[in-house]
């Protein structure tokens, strides 16, 4: 090409190549919002089928009483997942941790993998971890993440288990020998050519939750923290959008899409969060809202599946930043049209688990729930305590004189109200739903000194007391007023009718989880000539078995005065 023709092309090809960087601002100024919308839920907890309790709201009738809508339900929770998704090219469905820990018998029966097959069936693409992510420790989660057989069950599902297909994000976990999370902090989406950051972390009280060893070589960070350490990098990599996945959470009034008076850790954490963070999807307190804190959205949708929060945002091109949020807590209706994919799958591992669930256990003559009285003492926190002792009392067994559980292992009422009339029959199953977490039973020795020492830890949470049950002919009375420490009235700590001595030695009872200091109970960690007896489900089974029908004990163990 002559140079005389480059000289007149020159200004045209000068000009193809400003005009579109010329207009590029205006275009984008110009261009429509993309659309998103975010599927979230929270505390799932392994609850394939619908709770018995369902979606407990307050009544517009009357706030001071609440009703139950039937909610929940895997097969009715894909469903609805699927119509939600309708009409939205871009969505994505996600998680703020404990989808797994604390479950039903036909998900805790196979460690919680037909809890994560269905999550990863219904399209979950990812889940921040939560303290019950631990329950079993670091590598038992990382076996959820990437499959396997479990190391001491084995292979005991109806077909191989290959891990999640969605991702677990841990920003706050760290390995103590690596420095390092244990799982990616963050993950990235692209949505119209627009990146969303989703960082994802537990609460950084986890190992106060779990068992000591579950956690061992590992350390959680502040919660706002671990945030915002990622905040940069993100940024470096072109992210504007940033959405976090926290498993902690508040404590509001109202109905399931309101927020009058939050209250809870999860306001001082997103007080503290980066500028840049957008959105935060919430969980842990199995409550129900969507509020605004600090300027920023903040969703949670209470707990087995009975909702999912629907959040539809709008990306500003200019910006690539979140311009707007709202969300809305759907009901997962049970009249939904069951999925079948879920179906099949419920159906498969009920084969091999329902034979075992329907075992009958006996019967009980009145409803053992687990609510606590003013006192803290509760009818099924007696129950479990007496079976825990039965279990223990003979020399061979560990010599027992009492025993001590903790609320936090009680996990349903036991009712039998499905099964007929009174006495209601009890299965297995039932049993199983009360006490899930399959701890062994330990006895020890504790002086009385000790013993009190650790009753005195109910409340090193001032804001969440933990008052464990007791046995049968253990008793004490704790004043309310008293300071830290000095709760328990030494004189009032009575065992069959004689009080408890600081310098005598008590043959205690306790779960493995107390065993090892669990909630913070240190003085049960110090206990000497231990023996390891039989699952706690199985001494609760086997209470049933030989003391049915069985009655709500009188709740005249734990006094509490002023």
């Amino acid at each position: 090409m002559s140079l005389a023709r480059l000289a007149l092309l020159a200004p045209v090809m000068a000009l193809a190549l400003a005009t579109p960087a010329a207009a590029d601002p205006q275009s984008a100024a110009a261009a429509a919002p993309v659309e998103v919308r975010l599927l979230a839920i929270n505390d799932f907890h392994g609850y394939l089928q619908p709770p018995s309790s369902g979606l407990v709201t307050p009544d517009p009738a009357d706030p001071a009483k609440t009703i139950s809508t039937p909610a929940g339900g895997a097969e009715h929770m894909a469903t609805l997942v699927q119509h939600l998704r309708e009409g939205h090219a871009n969505s994505i469905f996600v998680a703020a941790g404990d989808l797994i820990g604390a479950s039903p018998f036909l998900s805790a029966m196979f460690h919680d993998e037909p809890t994560i097959e269905s999550m990863s069936l219904m399209g979950l693409a990812l889940s921040a971890v939560g303290n019950h992510e631990f329950d079993e420790g670091k590598t038992e989660l990382l076996r959820m993440q990437n499959g396997g057989c479990h190391p001491v069950d084995g292979c005991m599902g109806p077909h191989k288990f290959t891990g999640a297909k969605f991702q677990y994000l841990a920003a706050s976990t760290i390995d103590t020998a690596t420095g390092k999370p244990i799982l990616p902090p963050y993950a990235i989406r692209e949505f119209g050519g627009i990146p969303i950051a989703f960082i994802g972390l537990t609460l950084k009280a986890t190992p106060t939750m779990v068992s000591p060893p579950g956690v061992a070589g590992l350390q959680f960070l502040d919660e706002a923290d671990a945030v915002n350490a990622q905040v940069a990098e993100l940024k470096a990599r072109g992210v504007e959008a940033i959405v976090v996945l926290i498993h902690e959470g508040g404590f509001p009034s109202g109905g399931i899409n309101e927020c009058p008076g939050i209250s809870g850790p999860i306001v001082e954490i997103v007080r503290k969060f980066d500028r840049a963070v957008d959105l935060v999807i919430s969980g842990h307190t199995h409550r129900a809202y969507t509020c605004t804190i600090d300027g920023r959205l903040v969703t949670s949708g209470d707990k087995y599946g009975t909702l999912v929060t629907a959040i539809d945002l709008q990306l500003d091109p200019a910006t690539r930043d979140i311009a707007s949020a709202k969300a809305d807590n759907v009901i997962v209706h049970t009249s939904l049209a069951k999925d079948p994919a879920q179906t099949a799958l419920i159906e498969a591992y009920n084969r091999l688990a329902g034979p075992i669930a329907a075992r009958p256990a006996g019967a009980v003559a009145a409803a053992l729930s687990r609510v606590p009285n003013a006192a803290g003492e509760s009818a099924l926190g007696d129950l479990v305590a007496d079976a825990q002792l039965a279990a223990t009392r003979d020399p061979e067994t560990g010599g027992a004189e009492l025993a001590i559980t903790n609320p936090g292992g009680l996990r349903a009422d036991i009712n039998g109200a499905a099964h007929g009339e009174p006495p209601f029959r009890v299965t297995f199953g039932d049993v199983f739903a009360a006490q899930p977490f399959r701890n062994q039973l330990v006895t020890m020795t504790l002086s009385g000194a000790q013993l009190k020492a650790a009753l005195e830890l109910q409340w090193q949470d001032p804001a969440r007391p933990r008052i464990l049950p007791v046995s049968r002919g253990f008793s004490y009375a704790w004043d309310n007023t008293a300071a830290p420490g000095q709760r328990i009235l030494a004189d009032r700590m009575m065992l069959n009718g004689k009080p408890v001595a600081p310098d005598r030695n008590y043959r205690v009872t306790v779960n493995q989880y107390l065993a090892s200091g669990g909630d913070g109970f240190a003085p049960f960690a110090q206990g000497t000539e231990r023996l390891t007896g039989v699952y706690d489900v199985d001494a609760l089974f086997g209470y049933f078995k030989a003391h049915s029908p069985i009655t709500p004990a009188a709740a005249d163990r734990i006094l509490r005065l002023n």
